[in-house]
């Protein structure tokens, strides 16, 4: 009982219990999260746990299925919510701190332990993510698996740790694709080049049988996935694995756009990604130098086996994504666990004073300012790219003699979201037409806030303001009187 109403435990427990405020309170934001949960939802409403359908009749070729059942799951069980689709990666982060603290435990003991989880699950990415509908934490949870595993048997811990890196090459697999065994393998190989340890240490590990269950595990749905919608192998593995990084304006993404950045851009993500600990330990290193005025000790402290796996695993997902034109700040998340122990270990050997002071409100920075932009944003201060209150009042004003709702222009993915895939996409020389061979008694109309049409004052001068939201204005107008007009034109 002490040891959880310790300090730290507490701490911990309020970081990670703080995300809920988010997850159940701030809506889906354009636009990667209500395009994930979209298809989550598909699949829990077809059925269909083989192929995931970014809308009807268009497979999503993007990602494998694994945070896609498990956001499908959380549907069955829960209902469609905000909070249900993400409650899954708020789990799968569980499982990263639970990982990141044992694995500095049995490395360094419990100080290191306890700060390297304070420090993980406070971080900017970690906590966004935790309570985000993306793929990256289940992907993370995969590739920290399978590290920690290889590092505690390297260090002695064999028992089931040995079987538990193909279970993270497993889930990886499914989470993301070959991207998981590359970024497990790097620091892997870097580290017995540069420790110049033997490679008949991997006897510890069952290499035949657990690459053949790893097989079994994950070969099924890939088969499966290519069967069901031809293409797939060749846009997944050809297209997301290596035209995305290697050519930074592909144009071959089916669901988005390139995001294209200046090579190397992965470092600055990462000190994004590690607020406010990467900053504050970029800044310790400094003043250890200087006080000490060499980095000599810092280099000699590599020559501890297990402390140059953790770098190794912290710096590989950087220098990978280094080469690649396309990257986003999110890459950055399978480094944050081995960041933060390599992190918390120095500053506490530091002995720093002013750390001392500030530890505990740096450990609460990320989710006190999270939580207040949450608050902010359900009060209407800040608004985020959202169409869900504009299509619940849509959803409150219409009956059965009303349109559909139509986004003029592209239909945002939120939209698609909170009207269950009801909302429809319209292009505005579409509309005449639409109206006049359709039968609606009202029509309701999103359109931009900056968009004037040559046509408005024609078209919609008689129309009613019915919602205005960051982005859009929901027009209804009469479809009769419309009709009329179009037939008094046309004579």
């Amino acid at each position: 009982m002490r040891r959880l109403l310790s300090p730290w435990f507490l701490v911990l427990a309020a970081i990670l219990a703080s995300r809920f405020i988010g997850m159940v309170l701030f809506p889906f934001a354009d636009t990667t999260e209500p395009r994930y949960a979209e298809i989550a939802r598909l699949m829990a409403e077809t059925g269909d746990w083989i192929t995931p359908w970014f809308e009807p009749g268009v497979p999503f070729w993007g990602k494998p299925p694994l945070s896609f059942w498990a956001q499908a799951a959380s549907i069955k069980l829960f209902g469609v919510s905000e909070f249900a689709i993400r409650l899954p990666a708020w789990i799968a982060t569980l499982g990263i701190v639970y990982l990141t603290w044992h694995f500095a435990l049995l490395l360094w003991g419990k100080t290191a332990a306890r700060w390297s989880a304070l420090v993980f699950s406070s971080m900017a990415l970690t906590y966004i993510s935790a309570g985000a509908v993306m793929t990256d934490a289940f992907l993370v949870l995969g590739t920290t698996l399978s590290l920690v595993s290889f590092g505690l048997v390297m260090n002695g811990h064999v028992r089931y740790w040995r079987s538990l890196l193909f279970v993270g090459l497993a889930i990886g697999l499914l989470a993301k694709g070959p991207l998981a065994p590359v970024l497990v393998g790097i620091p892997i190989g870097l580290w017995f080049l540069l420790s110049r340890t033997s490679l008949a240490k991997l006897r510890h590990f069952p290499l035949f049988w657990g690459s053949v269950l790893t097989v079994c595990a994950v070969l099924p749905w890939y088969i499966l996935a290519e069967w069901k919608t031809p293409g797939f192998l060749d846009y997944f593995i050809i297209g997301e694995h290596f035209r995305r990084f290697v050519d930074p304006g592909w144009a071959g993404d089916l669901y988005g756009s390139a995001h294209v950045q200046p090579k190397g851009m992965i470092w600055v993500f990462w000190t994004w990604a590690s607020f406010p600990w990467g900053i504050i330990a970029i800044s310790g290193l400094i003043i250890a130098w200087i006080r000490r005025g060499t980095p000599m000790e810092s280099v000699h402290a590599l020559r501890d086996p297990a402390l140059l796996f953790v770098l190794l695993a912290t710096i590989s997902p950087l220098l990978f994504f280094s080469l690649a034109g396309n990257t986003l700040w999110t890459y950055a998340l399978p480094s944050l666990p081995f960041s933060a122990i390599l992190i918390a270990r120095w500053l506490i050997s530091l002995d720093l004073a002013w750390f001392k002071r500030l530890r505990w409100p740096l450990a609460g920075t990320v989710p006190v300012l999270l939580t207040v932009f949450v608050v902010l944003a359900t009060q209407g201060v800040a608004t985020p790219k959202t169409e869900k209150q504009l299509v619940l009042k849509y959803q409150e004003l219409t009956n059965d003699q009303s349109s559909p709702l139509f986004y003029l222009g592209e239909l945002p993915f939120s939209a698609r979201y909170y009207s269950r895939g009801t909302a429809q996409e319209l292009a505005p020389e579409e509309l005449p037409a639409t109206i006049s061979n359709s039968e609606y008694e009202t029509y309701f109309i999103a359109v931009p806030k900056n968009w004037e049409p040559v046509w408005a004052e024609q078209w919609i001068k008689d129309a009613r303001t019915e919602a205005i939201n960051r982005r859009y204005r929901l027009l209804s107008f009469s479809g009769t009187t419309h009709r009329q007009e179009l037939s008094q034109n046309d004579q």
